[in-house]
């Protein structure tokens, strides 16, 4: 029978494990079981609908006693520069706990679980914001047919061992937050947006994305827009009837083994009772069996916790390692992002004094036109008024030339 053990009661714990509230989704408060999720399906992405639009990988979450598939999809982030950090789940005190996702300036951890895509475990590698535009990585964002402006191209690679586990911890993918990691999540965060959460509704609600209908491989493992799992921009999940037995026969024998170390527990516990029955060994021959089992037990606890910390400190290297080279990524793209931008403003400034110069240019050479019309005008004042003049002195002369003839006839007359 499958037992389950929340971290609130049951009602509490099952709505967060859907629809997180702010408080939770802070500090990643959530339902918890004792039994793993499935591994992840393998799924090729959808196309982009549009420009603008950040890709959210799928998850398995727990609702109505069973696991069911969130299928990935693309969601508009809920405001410029915000980043979607995964849910996971967590092994932790022998229970799975969930891990709500959130929006927020940078990517925090998110279990170190390969959600592909950009989601290799450690950070986003699909693209980063610049100038409150989002740049697209082309290596791993399928476009389609879809025009996208800002886009670069860089080969993603994984150095760890490429696997579908779907929890962090014992069993699973053993990774620890860094201390960046932990800043992050203690930033200002912005729940699920609306269309995610009807998308996690519409999800809940398709019992064809139930692991006990689908095998962990459902119908609808992606789609291009949040709620729509209809249409062409629906992506199944692939056959990998092999990885999944191999990776269950692989969870199926670590709980076999923690429970047969249960047992060895609880029957150590009872060999005191078990020593006064019929036919038992006596109290020295069995208690040096027991002391010697324990001893045993305890050495071989010690050299699994040995070896558990060593692993540890393997992992806690290459995640710093993966963190360093992210973190010098991330300053390259800032750098190149400061460059481009001073290369644009110098480029905007050098453009408008050219627009400057030439409006300056037909200012003045409209000033000159004007003059120059000024110039004729008066010009043309001039001459007329010469003109007039010259009519008037001629006419004086006239006027001087016939008075003595007209003196004369007047003499002549008398």
């Amino acid at each position: 029978m499958r037992r389950f053990q929340l971290v609130f009661p049951v009602l509490l714990g099952m709505a967060a494990a859907i629809h997180p509230t702010p408080s939770q989704a802070q500090v990643g408060i959530g339902i918890s079981i004792n039994i793993a999720p499935p591994p992840l399906p393998i799924y090729d992405q959808p196309p982009i609908p549009a420009p603008g639009y950040l890709w959210t990988p799928g998850y398995w979450a727990y609702g109505d006693a069973d696991y069911y598939w969130v299928p990935g999809t693309w969601v508009r982030p809920p405001r410029v520069g915000f980043l979607w950090t995964p849910p996971y789940w967590g092994f932790v005190g022998g229970v799975y706990r969930f891990n709500p996702g959130y929006w927020g300036p940078h990517v925090g951890f998110y279990g170190g679980i390969n959600y592909g895509f950009g989601y290799g475990g450690v950070g986003f590698a699909g693209g980063y914001w610049r100038g409150g535009a989002f740049s697209y990585n082309r290596a791993v964002n399928n476009f389609g047919g879809v025009h996208i402006t800002n886009v670069y191209n860089k080969t993603v690679i994984n150095n760890t061992t490429i696997n579908r586990t779907s929890f962090n911890g014992d069993g699973g993918v053993r990774a620890q937050p860094t201390r960046e990691q932990l800043a992050f999540a203690r930033q200002k965060h912005i729940d699920a947006t609306e269309d995610q959460r009807q998308h996690f509704a519409a999800a809940r609600g398709d019992q064809s994305l139930r692991a006990k209908n689908n095998q962990g491989r459902p119908a609808v493992a992606a789609t291009d827009k949040p709620g729509d799992f209809k249409g062409p921009g629906v992506a199944r999940a692939r056959d990998n009837a092999a990885g999944d037995n191999a990776q269950n026969a692989q969870q199926q024998q670590r709980a076999k083994d923690r429970a047969d170390a249960q047992a060895a527990r609880q029957q150590k516990g009872q060999n005191g009772a078990n020593a006064q029955g019929p036919g038992a060994k006596g109290p020295g021959q069995q208690g040096g069996d027991d002391a010697k089992a324990a001893r045993q037990q305890q050495a071989k606890e010690r050299a699994d916790a040995r070896a558990a910390r060593q692993q540890a400190q393997k992992e806690k290297i290459d995640a710093g390692k993966a963190d360093r080279q992210q973190k010098a990524k991330q300053q390259a793209d800032d750098r190149a992002a400061r460059q481009q931008a001073g290369r644009d403003k110098a480029n905007a400034n050098k453009a408008q004094q050219q627009q400057q110069r030439e409006q300056r240019q037909q200012q003045q050479q409209a000033q000159r036109q004007q003059q120059q019309a000024q110039r004729q005008q008066q010009q043309a004042q001039r001459q007329q008024q010469q003109a007039e003049q010259q009519q008037a002195r001629a006419k004086a002369q006239q006027q001087r030339e016939q008075r003595p003839q007209q003196e004369r006839k007047e003499q002549d007359r008398r």
